[in-house]
Formats: structure tokens, sequence, C-alpha cells
């Protein structure tokens, strides 16, 4: 061959590869970079602004593992809380924690164990600035507390699809450990939709992202982000022996983030829908004995007379495998999947009955409770026995492993201070009567059927049962 006809050759070659090259850069399916998908994805439709019901973007941040960019966006609007504990002139403790802006009037989400029971909140921005802010509402049942700064402009971060996370994606963290500002540690997703039985509420929604990105205490309330920077939890909870990371971190979607911070806003309450039924699992057994190939989906075992699902038609025994067309496996999947829907929301829902498929249509209805002001109809109580009390915060509840309410004032010269009793008591009992708030409080000091008055209960900083008796007036 001669060396013209050979160099005719690489150049045609080189150029095909330079062509090729350019063409999948240009039109291919753009695994190069950040990668993204568009794919419808089913919301709640009574959200016009959020769930506007066009396509979503499934965003899959696998690569580049360049995290600069994100950890720049983020970085700024992860702020730094500061809250003090305590009712008036009383104060039994300051926390501190992380939050997350997500709105340019000042709008930050954080947990609820970062300012429960707060009756002031001091949040430091990334750039020093300093402000006073106000509880706009909370969610006990998901942790979540909603706050605000005066101002406007600020750095905030955009709201990701936590739906389109995959298990092994790269995330950030972004928060505050001990009070080291504005600390971004880096890992994956580990798992999804866990339930770690952490929340101590009526009907907790423990649906979190798992990641192994590393989390300590005062990174609670900060932002998990992807690789575009785009907020896909909030950083709540790790597992641990000693308290400190141990390779499990755990954060609330951002998609149920999202729903309980529009309900915040719009009402200072969570607006949560039910579908009526109690469930689990489906096990092996139940597969075989359903003629299942493999376990999916969640059994119902009891249908609430007059609720949604009895209304639909659903039945015990039916196997609930899809939510608006979202597979489910797990309780903690379907109940978040649930929570973000308000009550009057219609849900589709799919079961498999006697092997067959079937689609049933759900109105999701509220859960009825009692309204009333505990406090107030506790005021004259405290007035006449010379103290004053309030519910345990969620942290106070794990550290010391029961319920009860948290002494906080005693007045001299009334019972309480005759009998020794010293601010920071638990009450657990009164007149052996178990006591798992204030509302139990009230109910037992109203229907005394006893000459004397017996608290029962303990101290965080010493050890034993602690009993303090005083005559009832």
């Amino acid at each position: 061959m001669k060396a013209r006809d050979l160099f005719i050759i690489l150049v045609t070659a080189v150029v095909s590869a330079l062509a090729a090259v350019y063409a999948y850069d240009r039109w291919g399916d753009g695994r190069r970079g950040n990668s993204k998908a568009y794919l419808p994805l089913q919301l709640a439709s009574y959200d016009n602004a959020i769930f506007s019901g066009k396509l979503q973007r499934k965003f899959i941040s696998s690569s580049p593992t360049d995290f600069t960019s994100a950890a720049q966006i983020a970085t700024a609007a992860v702020v730094n809380i500061k809250a003090t504990q305590g009712v008036g002139t009383t104060i039994w403790g300051r926390g501190t924690g992380s939050g997350v802006l997500i709105s340019p009037d000042g709008y930050i989400v954080t947990n609820l164990h970062v300012i429960d029971n707060s009756s002031d909140v001091d949040v430091t921005l990334d750039d020093k600035r300093e402000f006073k802010a106000k509880v706009v509402g909370y969610d006990e049942s998901s942790d979540i507390a909603l706050i605000k700064i005066r101002g406007h402009d600020f750095p905030h971060l955009i709201f990701g699809n936590s739906d389109s996370v995959r298990v092994g994606e790269w995330v950030l963290a972004v928060g505050n450990p001990f009070n080291l500002q504005s600390t971004v540690t880096t890992g994956i997703i580990s798992a999804k939709s866990r339930n770690i039985n952490i929340l101590d509420a009526d009907n907790p929604i423990e649906s979190f992202i798992q990641t192994d990105a590393v989390i300590n205490p005062g990174n609670s309330g900060g932002a998990l982000v992807n690789t575009n920077g785009e907020l896909i939890g909030i950083n709540t909870a790790i597992l641990t022996e000693s308290g400190r990371y141990e390779g499990y971190s755990f954060a609330i979607p951002s998609n149920l983030v999202r729903k309980v911070v529009k309900d915040l806003k719009e009402f200072g309450e969570v607006k949560r829908g039910f579908i009526g039924i109690n469930i689990k699992p489906v096990n092996a057994s139940f597969a075989k004995a359903s003629g299942m190939d493999t376990p999916h989906g969640i059994v119902i075992t009891r249908v609430l007379k007059g609720g949604g699902a009895d209304l639909a038609g659903l039945q015990v025994d039916d196997i609930i495998v899809k939510i608006n067309d979202n597979p489910v496996n797990s309780t903690s999947q379907l109940q978040e999947l649930v929570a973000r829907f308000r009550p009057g929301n219609k849900i589709i829902v799919d079961i498999l009955r006697d092997g067959e498929l079937i689609q049933k249509t759900v109105t999701l209805q509220g859960l009825k409770k009692e309204s009333r002001d505990v406090g107030k109809l506790l005021k004259p109580y405290f007035a006449k026995y010379g103290f004053h009390a309030r519910n345990l915060s969620i942290s106070e509840k794990r550290i010391t492993g029961t319920q009860g309410v948290k002494v906080i004032s005693i007045t001299k010269g009334k019972p309480i201070a005759d009998t020794n009793m010293e601010i920071g008591y638990i009450i657990t009992a009164v007149n052996d009567h178990p006591i798992n708030n204030l509302e139990d409080l009230l109910t037992q000091l109203r229907t005394l059927d006893s000459e004397r008055i017996v608290f029962e209960g303990i101290y965080e900083e010493f050890q034993g049962i602690y009993q303090y008796s005083f005559e009832a007036m």
C-alpha cells in the first residue's frame, strides 16, 4: 500500500471518529455529565403552583463526581439555628441545629425537634447575617417545622423530586454539626422508604431516605441535595450507639416536605388525608396462599367503617400494589405517598383480589380529633397548686425513655413549693394514673377522687422514682 493511500485512510478514520463524538455529544442519550430524563410523575392535583400536572424532570445525578457547584449552591441556603427553650423568663435549655431557606422572602424549613418548645429562635446565614425568626407552624407526625425571617432576595434551594433519587446516587449533606457552620459531606443513597421508629407522635410518617453521608448533632434540619444542587431531603436522624455518626443517616423526602410546608404556609397546620385502613407487608406465606409469584405489596388487615377505603369498596385481605401508579412494597412507603394529599383528594389504588387486578378510586378523609386549648384549661390548676408544666419535647422523650409532662416553674407559698419538688421534675403519674401529656394531666386534676394528690415521676439527672404529695384544694 502506498504512503499516500495510508495517509488518506488515516485522515478518514480520524474525521469519522470526531464526527461520531460530535453527533453523540449533541444528539445522544446525554449520559455524559448530568443526565436528564423527562418522565411523567403523578402528584397532588390541589397545588397548581408546585404540582402543576406538567411533566416533571427525573434527575439522575450519577455523574460527574465534582460536587463544587452543588456545594456552593447549598451552603449559601443552609442556615444555623439557635433555639432558646423556655416559657417567659424561665429558660431550661438552648439547642442548635440547621435549616434550609426555601424561598427568597425568608421561609426556612427545619426539624421540629430543633425548635421544639422554643421561646426564641435565632438564625445565622452563611454570610454571617443574623435574624430573629418566627415560627409559622410545625407537624409532629413528620418532625417538620416552618419558620420565617424578615427580608428579601435570600439565597434558597429549589425542591427536587425525591421520588426520582436512586440507590447508589451521589448526594451531599449540608449543615452545622457541632456548631461548625456550613459543613458539607458527601455519600450515596443507601436505601429508600426506611422506617426506624424514631418519631414519637400520633400517626407518625417515617419513610426516610437513608444515606451514608456523614451527619452529626447540629445537622438536624439541614439539606440533603443531589449533584445538581436540588433539595431532595431534610436531614433528620442517625442510628447510633455512641450518639455520633456511625454510618447510617436519614432524611425526610423532599416531596413530603414540600406538601407539609405548603399546608403550614396556608393553614398553620397540616391537612392530612387518610385512607381508613390498617395494613401490613405481604410475607412469603401470604403471597403463596394468594397465588403470587413473589411477595410484594401491602395487605389490608382492617377497613375502618365509613372511611374512604370502606366507601370505595376495599376489603380485608386486598393487596395494595400501587398508589397513583407508584409501586408500594412497604407500609412506610404507602404512608408517605398518602401523606402528600389532603382530605377530599382522590387517589387511585391498584389492588389484587383473588388474583385479579382491580383499580379503585379512594376519597381521603381527615382524622377526627377533639380540638381544645389544653394549656388554657390547665391555667386555673397551675395557679391553684403553684406550678407550670409543658409536654416533653421529642428529644427529651428519647433521652428519658418515658412519657410525661415537665415542671418548668414553681411558685413560692403554694402547695407544690412545700413538697420540695424541683424545676425539671417529669410527672409520669397522678394518683397512680399514667400521664403521657398535658391532656392526661388535665383529665386527672379535673376528676380527682381523693383528698390528696400524689405526683410520681423522675428527674433526668437523678436515678429513681420520686413522689410528691399535697392536699387537693
